[in-house]
């Protein structure tokens, strides 16, 4: 079993360690939040006074951070983490960050000698609890073949995307699709609805035909034909329109950096930004169906 410094214990980060610990590894854990730093220790994890003190006697550290500059600041500005590590640590970095952020920190992680991977997830709040979620890396081969064991733990999917930041270019290739889709799927229904349709009736016969996606089948937007779905739990979240918002943004830059034309994504990530400021950001992101309903 391995000694794990693991750092951001959010909605996230929190399962995530929760799991590790029923593995049987050690983890020294720090969050500026106290509360979520109660209910890691709380799960069996040593609280750490700091990033630093989290880190120094790992194997291995695992961050699950908000944005890139939260990365940067752990590994690199602030608490100098890859200058504080021994030499045969393994650094994962399990956020959701920019591809230019990720590809940078592995870069000045192996001019240290350290082994890095770029390793966000797919699978919400609920893949993180029950340990299910799906990992996208990027990094070296040598590198990944010493994540995949520990990821396996958190995850049921655990794929090598290719180089540094491959992991974060499929995170936000895929979210861009599943908002649009999201979109498709709400637009479907909310038509339906006005031409006189049921729903169930709707969702039986569209789920077996080509319009058939996760989106509909597993998340359907609307109450009634997924009970799983947040849409009938008042639209509690699994993955928040602010998070949706935040990966929007992300495949925004992204496709601003290397001229990709995505203008059904732009038109999703207005509608999302839209959505938000009408102070809805924390309900789950299939609640845009609302925002089409009503308009």
């Amino acid at each position: 079993m391995s000694k794990i410094g693991f750092i951001g214990l959010g909605n996230m980060g929190g399962p995530m360690v929760a799991n590790l610990i029923t593995a049987g590894h050690e983890v020294s854990a720090f969050d500026i939040s106290a509360d979520a730093l109660a209910r890691a220790v709380a799960t069996g994890a040593t609280a750490a006074t700091n990033g630093v003190d989290a880190a120094k006697n790992a194997e291995i550290v695992i961050t699950m951070l908000p944005a890139g500059k939260h990365v940067r600041s752990v590994f690199l500005e602030d608490d100098k983490v890859m200058d504080l590590v021994a030499k045969n640590t393994l650094l994962i970095d399990c956020s959701t960050i920019d591809v230019v952020t990720a590809r940078a920190a592995i870069v000045e992680a192996e001019q240290r000698g350290l082994e890095m991977v770029d390793a966000p997830v797919s699978g919400g709040i609920g893949g993180a609890q029950a340990g299910t979620l799906t990992f996208m890396c990027g990094g070296t081969e040598g590198a990944f073949a010493r994540a995949e064991p520990i990821l396996k733990v958190m995850g049921k999917n655990v794929f090598h995307a290719g180089d540094a930041g491959a992991g974060q270019a499929v995170k936000v290739c895929n979210n861009l699709m599943l908002a649009i889709q999201m979109i498709s799927v709400s637009e479907g229904f909310a038509l339906g609805d006005k031409l006189g349709l049921d729903r169930q009736k709707l969702f039986d016969i569209v789920s077996t035909a080509t319009s058939q996606c996760w989106a509909m089948t597993s998340y359907c937007p609307v109450p009634g034909p997924v009970p799983s779905s947040p849409a009938n739990n008042d639209y509690a979240a699994g993955f928040t329109v602010a998070m949706m918002l935040k990966d929007l943004l992300l495949a925004r830059e992204a496709s601003s950096e290397v001229g990709a034309t995505t203008p059904l994504g732009s038109q999703a990530t207005d509608m999302f930004a839209a959505f938000a400021a009408e102070g809805n950001e924390n309900l789950d992101f299939s609640a845009i169906f609302k925002q089409i309903e009503d308009a």
